[in-house]
């Protein structure tokens, strides 16, 4: 990839049931992977987001990351 300068992604990590790690990047959608260490997880999401901005297409309306709220219902 010729990309001039890096661009910066958040990415939500969460635990399942199973001991996986899951990653999503929000602002790719679809870009998601697993694995069974932190490492290996760190390692499949550089991958992942490499992959989708490949075939991102563009004029491609991006969103910005804010945050995540936890809310009691």
């Amino acid at each position: 990839m010729g990309r001039v300068g890096k661009r910066e992604f958040s990415v939500i990590v969460e635990l399942d049931g199973d001991g996986y790690y899951l990653a999503s990047v929000p602002e790719l959608p679809g870009c998601h992977t697993q694995a069974r260490s932190l490492d290996k997880l760190i390692k499949r999401v550089r991958e992942a987001i490499e992959l989708c901005l490949e075939v991102e297409e563009e004029g491609q309306p991006t969103t910005e990351f804010v945050g995540v709220q936890r809310i009691t219902v």
